[in-house]
Protein backbone atom coordinates (compact mmCIF):
# COMPACT_ATOMS: atom_id res chain seq x y z
CA UNK A 1 0.00 0.00 0.00
CA UNK A 2 1.44 3.52 -1.25
CA UNK A 3 -0.02 6.52 1.13
CA UNK A 4 -1.79 9.05 -1.38
CA UNK A 5 0.49 12.95 -1.14
CA UNK A 6 -1.93 15.15 -2.97
CA UNK A 7 -4.51 17.96 -3.86
CA UNK A 8 -7.98 16.79 -2.19
CA UNK A 9 -11.19 18.06 -0.64
CA UNK A 10 -10.17 17.96 3.19
CA UNK A 11 -11.65 21.33 3.69
CA UNK A 12 -12.75 21.27 7.20
CA UNK A 13 -9.52 18.57 7.87
CA UNK A 14 -7.07 21.15 6.11
CA UNK A 15 -8.34 24.19 8.37
CA UNK A 16 -8.12 21.96 11.44
CA UNK A 17 -4.37 21.70 11.11
CA UNK A 18 -3.89 24.65 10.80
CA UNK A 19 -5.32 26.11 13.35
CA UNK A 20 -3.96 23.59 16.15
CA UNK A 21 -0.56 24.45 14.20
CA UNK A 22 2.41 22.37 15.11
CA UNK A 23 0.72 19.90 17.46
CA UNK A 24 -1.63 18.87 14.78
CA UNK A 25 -1.56 15.15 14.00
CA UNK A 26 -1.60 14.43 9.98
CA UNK A 27 -4.19 15.66 8.09
CA UNK A 28 -4.91 11.41 7.37
CA UNK A 29 -5.29 11.60 11.34
CA UNK A 30 -7.78 13.97 11.56
CA UNK A 31 -9.79 12.56 8.28
CA UNK A 32 -10.19 9.21 10.47
CA UNK A 33 -10.66 10.74 13.66
CA UNK A 34 -13.82 12.14 12.24
CA UNK A 35 -15.81 9.11 11.34
CA UNK A 36 -16.13 9.74 7.89
CA UNK A 37 -14.22 6.89 6.19
CA UNK A 38 -16.95 4.15 8.00
CA UNK A 39 -19.59 4.07 5.74
CA UNK A 40 -21.68 5.67 2.90
CA UNK A 41 -25.18 7.22 2.59
CA UNK A 42 -27.74 8.12 -0.02
CA UNK A 43 -29.29 11.59 1.76
CA UNK A 44 -33.43 11.85 0.29
CA UNK A 45 -32.61 9.60 -2.52
CA UNK A 46 -30.37 12.74 -4.13
CA UNK A 47 -26.82 13.10 -2.30
CA UNK A 48 -24.92 10.18 -2.53
CA UNK A 49 -21.42 10.90 -0.34
CA UNK A 50 -19.07 8.19 0.81
CA UNK A 51 -19.58 9.04 4.78
CA UNK A 52 -21.77 7.36 7.05
CA UNK A 53 -25.55 7.30 7.53
CA UNK A 54 -26.08 10.41 9.28
CA UNK A 55 -22.89 11.59 9.50
CA UNK A 56 -21.74 15.57 8.50
CA UNK A 57 -18.75 17.64 8.87
CA UNK A 58 -19.76 19.25 12.22
CA UNK A 59 -20.35 15.77 14.21
CA UNK A 60 -16.97 14.96 12.26
CA UNK A 61 -14.88 18.17 14.02
CA UNK A 62 -16.56 17.84 17.00
CA UNK A 63 -15.37 14.52 17.25
CA UNK A 64 -11.92 14.92 15.95
CA UNK A 65 -11.38 17.60 18.42
CA UNK A 66 -12.19 16.42 21.73
CA UNK A 67 -10.30 13.07 20.70
CA UNK A 68 -7.10 14.73 20.19
CA UNK A 69 -7.54 15.98 23.88
CA UNK A 70 -9.05 19.39 22.71
CA UNK A 71 -11.33 22.15 23.49
CA UNK A 72 -12.83 25.07 21.68
CA UNK A 73 -15.25 27.90 21.74
CA UNK A 74 -18.05 27.10 19.02
CA UNK A 75 -20.73 29.94 18.25
CA UNK A 76 -23.41 31.04 15.28
CA UNK A 77 -26.14 32.78 14.54
CA UNK A 78 -26.94 36.30 15.04
CA UNK A 79 -27.16 39.14 12.75
CA UNK A 80 -24.49 39.98 10.13
CA UNK A 81 -23.00 42.63 12.16
CA UNK A 82 -23.15 40.52 15.00
CA UNK A 83 -21.51 37.67 13.25
CA UNK A 84 -19.28 39.93 12.19
CA UNK A 85 -18.26 41.67 15.24
CA UNK A 86 -17.96 37.83 16.53
CA UNK A 87 -15.35 37.33 13.97
CA UNK A 88 -13.18 40.21 14.72
CA UNK A 89 -12.76 39.50 18.67
CA UNK A 90 -12.26 36.02 17.57
CA UNK A 91 -9.47 37.08 14.86
CA UNK A 92 -7.60 39.31 17.48
CA UNK A 93 -6.85 35.63 19.65
CA UNK A 94 -5.87 34.24 16.66
CA UNK A 95 -6.98 32.36 13.53
CA UNK A 96 -10.58 31.45 13.18
CA UNK A 97 -12.00 27.49 11.75
CA UNK A 98 -14.89 29.46 10.53
CA UNK A 99 -17.68 26.89 8.56
CA UNK A 100 -19.97 25.88 6.58
CA UNK A 101 -19.57 28.46 4.24
CA UNK A 102 -21.21 28.50 0.37
CA UNK A 103 -18.29 27.54 -1.34
CA UNK A 104 -20.12 28.89 -4.90
CA UNK A 105 -20.43 32.42 -3.32
CA UNK A 106 -16.28 32.74 -2.47
CA UNK A 107 -16.15 35.19 -5.24
CA UNK A 108 -12.09 34.99 -5.63
CA UNK A 109 -12.93 31.30 -6.40
CA UNK A 110 -12.85 30.56 -10.18
CA UNK A 111 -16.96 30.25 -11.79
CA UNK A 112 -18.60 32.30 -8.68
CA UNK A 113 -20.93 32.62 -7.85
CA UNK A 114 -22.42 29.34 -8.66
CA UNK A 115 -25.57 28.24 -6.99
CA UNK A 116 -24.01 24.38 -6.38
CA UNK A 117 -20.85 25.56 -5.08
CA UNK A 118 -21.52 22.89 -2.00
CA UNK A 119 -20.54 23.65 2.25
CA UNK A 120 -16.64 24.37 2.86
CA UNK A 121 -14.48 25.63 5.50
CA UNK A 122 -12.15 28.01 5.67
CA UNK A 123 -9.56 29.77 8.33
CA UNK A 124 -9.84 33.22 9.09
CA UNK A 125 -6.64 35.02 9.66
CA UNK A 126 -8.54 38.68 9.74
CA UNK A 127 -11.62 40.85 9.43
CA UNK A 128 -12.41 44.21 9.67
CA UNK A 129 -15.58 46.12 7.87
CA UNK A 130 -13.96 46.41 4.66
CA UNK A 131 -12.12 42.96 4.07
CA UNK A 132 -11.52 39.16 5.28
CA UNK A 133 -8.34 37.72 4.52
CA UNK A 134 -8.04 33.94 5.21
CA UNK A 135 -6.79 30.57 4.29
CA UNK A 136 -8.84 28.76 1.84
CA UNK A 137 -7.31 25.07 2.08
CA UNK A 138 -8.83 24.69 -1.63
CA UNK A 139 -5.99 26.34 -2.57
CA UNK A 140 -6.26 29.96 -2.29
CA UNK A 141 -3.86 31.17 1.06
CA UNK A 142 -3.95 34.75 1.75
CA UNK A 143 -7.35 34.89 -0.27
CA UNK A 144 -9.36 38.30 0.64
CA UNK A 145 -13.04 38.85 0.12
CA UNK A 146 -14.99 41.94 0.50
CA UNK A 147 -16.64 41.78 3.97
CA UNK A 148 -20.21 41.75 2.67
CA UNK A 149 -19.30 38.85 -0.17
CA UNK A 150 -17.51 36.82 2.87
CA UNK A 151 -20.65 37.02 5.10
CA UNK A 152 -22.97 36.46 2.40
CA UNK A 153 -21.27 33.42 2.02
CA UNK A 154 -20.78 32.81 5.84
CA UNK A 155 -24.84 33.07 5.93
CA UNK A 156 -24.60 29.16 4.45
CA UNK A 157 -27.94 29.23 3.55
CA UNK A 158 -27.54 25.77 1.22
CA UNK A 159 -25.95 24.02 3.55
CA UNK A 160 -28.25 21.66 5.34
CA UNK A 161 -26.76 20.37 7.52
CA UNK A 162 -26.85 23.09 10.15
CA UNK A 163 -29.63 25.03 11.52
CA UNK A 164 -27.58 28.54 12.14
CA UNK A 165 -25.70 30.90 10.35
CA UNK A 166 -21.88 32.22 10.46
CA UNK A 167 -20.60 29.30 12.62
CA UNK A 168 -16.63 29.66 13.85
CA UNK A 169 -14.60 27.83 16.39
CA UNK A 170 -11.90 29.69 18.61
CA UNK A 171 -10.30 29.37 21.76
CA UNK A 172 -8.40 25.95 21.17
CA UNK A 173 -6.86 24.96 24.45
CA UNK A 174 -5.26 21.36 24.27
CA UNK A 175 -6.71 20.22 28.09
CA UNK A 176 -4.40 17.17 27.54
CA UNK A 177 -1.65 15.32 25.84
CA UNK A 178 -3.10 12.26 23.41
CA UNK A 179 -0.92 11.18 20.35
CA UNK A 180 -2.49 10.06 17.06
CA UNK A 181 -2.27 6.78 18.13
CA UNK A 182 -3.95 6.85 21.09
CA UNK A 183 -6.78 8.92 19.53
CA UNK A 184 -6.92 6.55 16.75
CA UNK A 185 -7.33 3.71 19.05
CA UNK A 186 -10.02 5.66 21.21
CA UNK A 187 -11.84 6.33 18.05
CA UNK A 188 -13.42 2.39 16.76
CA UNK A 189 -15.58 2.12 18.95
CA UNK A 190 -17.25 4.90 17.53
CA UNK A 191 -16.40 3.35 13.74
CA UNK A 192 -18.21 0.73 14.65
CA UNK A 193 -21.10 2.79 15.75
CA UNK A 194 -20.89 4.16 12.20
CA UNK A 195 -20.98 1.56 10.30
CA UNK A 196 -23.52 -0.91 12.37
CA UNK A 197 -25.69 2.75 11.31
CA UNK A 198 -27.22 5.03 13.40
CA UNK A 199 -30.63 5.09 13.53
CA UNK A 200 -30.46 7.88 16.51
CA UNK A 201 -29.98 10.59 13.79
CA UNK A 202 -32.45 12.45 12.09
CA UNK A 203 -32.37 12.37 8.20
CA UNK A 204 -34.60 13.30 5.81
CA UNK A 205 -37.46 10.87 4.40
CA UNK A 206 -35.93 8.60 1.35
CA UNK A 207 -32.18 7.97 3.00
CA UNK A 208 -30.46 5.12 3.24
CA UNK A 209 -26.91 3.97 4.56
CA UNK A 210 -24.21 1.45 4.58
CA UNK A 211 -24.96 -1.27 1.99
CA UNK A 212 -28.07 -0.40 1.43
CA UNK A 213 -26.79 3.26 0.31
CA UNK A 214 -24.27 1.93 -2.26
CA UNK A 215 -26.94 -0.47 -4.31
CA UNK A 216 -29.33 1.96 -4.36
CA UNK A 217 -26.81 4.20 -6.33
CA UNK A 218 -25.57 1.07 -8.31
CA UNK A 219 -29.53 0.80 -9.32
CA UNK A 220 -29.85 4.55 -9.77
CA UNK A 221 -27.06 3.97 -12.65
CA UNK A 222 -28.59 1.07 -14.32
CA UNK A 223 -31.66 3.20 -14.73
CA UNK A 224 -29.90 6.44 -15.84
CA UNK A 225 -27.89 8.74 -13.46
CA UNK A 226 -29.25 12.46 -13.42
CA UNK A 227 -25.90 14.56 -14.06
CA UNK A 228 -26.08 17.06 -10.98
CA UNK A 229 -25.34 13.07 -9.46
CA UNK A 230 -22.88 12.24 -11.56
CA UNK A 231 -21.09 15.89 -11.34
CA UNK A 232 -20.85 15.94 -7.36
CA UNK A 233 -19.52 12.27 -7.73
CA UNK A 234 -17.01 13.25 -10.28
CA UNK A 235 -16.10 16.34 -8.78
CA UNK A 236 -16.25 15.75 -5.54
CA UNK A 237 -18.07 12.24 -4.08
CA UNK A 238 -15.09 9.46 -5.51
CA UNK A 239 -12.40 11.89 -4.85
CA UNK A 240 -12.65 12.86 -1.02
CA UNK A 241 -14.24 8.82 -0.62
CA UNK A 242 -11.39 7.06 -2.19
CA UNK A 243 -8.94 10.08 0.30
CA UNK A 244 -10.51 9.15 3.46
CA UNK A 245 -10.87 5.13 2.89
CA UNK A 246 -7.42 5.25 1.67
CA UNK A 247 -6.29 7.03 4.96
CA UNK A 248 -8.11 5.18 7.11
CA UNK A 249 -6.54 2.06 6.04
CA UNK A 250 -3.14 3.71 6.28
CA UNK A 251 -4.25 4.56 10.32
CA UNK A 252 -5.52 1.67 10.86
CA UNK A 253 -2.47 -0.55 9.89
CA UNK A 254 -0.55 1.74 11.99
CA UNK A 255 -2.68 0.25 14.89
CA UNK A 256 -1.83 -2.93 13.49
CA UNK A 257 -5.14 -3.54 12.52
CA UNK A 258 -4.03 -5.87 9.36
CA UNK A 259 -7.36 -7.54 8.65
CA UNK A 260 -9.06 -4.34 8.95
CA UNK A 261 -6.56 -2.07 7.26
CA UNK A 262 -6.28 -4.67 3.94
CA UNK A 263 -10.68 -3.66 3.68
CA UNK A 264 -10.23 -0.45 3.89
CA UNK A 265 -7.44 -0.50 1.41
CA UNK A 266 -10.01 -2.45 -1.23
CA UNK A 267 -12.42 -0.24 -0.40
CA UNK A 268 -10.51 2.87 -0.96
CA UNK A 269 -9.11 1.01 -4.37
CA UNK A 270 -13.54 0.21 -5.26
CA UNK A 271 -14.21 3.80 -5.01
CA UNK A 272 -11.25 5.16 -6.91
CA UNK A 273 -11.80 2.90 -9.64
CA UNK A 274 -15.21 4.51 -9.85
CA UNK A 275 -13.61 8.13 -11.45
CA UNK A 276 -13.16 7.05 -14.46
CA UNK A 277 -15.91 4.90 -15.30
CA UNK A 278 -18.37 8.21 -13.89
CA UNK A 279 -16.61 10.34 -16.53
CA UNK A 280 -16.53 7.99 -19.28
CA UNK A 281 -20.43 6.99 -18.71
CA UNK A 282 -19.94 3.32 -18.44
CA UNK A 283 -22.93 3.27 -15.94
CA UNK A 284 -22.91 -0.62 -16.22
CA UNK A 285 -19.38 -1.55 -15.32
CA UNK A 286 -19.30 1.60 -12.45
CA UNK A 287 -22.72 -0.56 -10.90
CA UNK A 288 -20.88 -3.58 -11.38
CA UNK A 289 -18.12 -1.79 -8.85
CA UNK A 290 -20.55 -0.34 -6.19
CA UNK A 291 -21.97 -3.60 -5.97
CA UNK A 292 -18.04 -5.88 -5.00
CA UNK A 293 -18.12 -2.39 -2.45
CA UNK A 294 -21.85 -3.13 -0.55
CA UNK A 295 -20.71 -5.83 1.14
CA UNK A 296 -17.14 -4.53 2.78
CA UNK A 297 -18.71 -2.26 4.86
CA UNK A 298 -19.77 -4.73 7.19
CA UNK A 299 -16.61 -7.01 6.43
CA UNK A 300 -14.90 -4.10 7.93
CA UNK A 301 -17.54 -3.40 10.85
CA UNK A 302 -16.83 -7.22 11.97
CA UNK A 303 -12.73 -7.30 11.67
CA UNK A 304 -13.59 -3.39 13.82
CA UNK A 305 -15.88 -4.60 16.28
CA UNK A 306 -13.70 -7.98 17.25
CA UNK A 307 -10.85 -6.07 17.93
CA UNK A 308 -12.72 -3.20 20.10
CA UNK A 309 -13.80 -6.80 22.09
CA UNK A 310 -10.60 -7.51 22.64
CA UNK A 311 -9.64 -3.78 24.14
CA UNK A 312 -12.53 -4.15 25.98
CA UNK A 313 -11.98 -7.27 27.79
CA UNK A 314 -8.20 -6.60 28.48
CA UNK A 315 -6.93 -9.29 26.39
CA UNK A 316 -5.26 -6.42 23.92
CA UNK A 317 -3.84 -2.85 24.70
Amino acid sequence: MLDYVGSGPYCYTNSLAMVLGPDAPAPAVIETLTGSPFGMQFIAGALPLFDPYGWHPETGLDSAIGLLGWRCERSDGGTPGEALARLRAACARGPVLVGPVDMGLLLYQPGTPSADGGDHYVVVLTADEERVRLHDPHGHPYATLPTGAFLAAWEAESVSYTDAPYVLRTGFVRERLVDGAEALRRSLPGAVRWLAGRDDLPMPPGSVGGAAAVEELAARLSRGLEPGIRTLLTVFGVRVGARRLGDAAACLAALGLGEAAAIATEQAETVGELQFLLVAGDDAGAAAVLRRLAPTYERLRAALSARTALDASGAVR
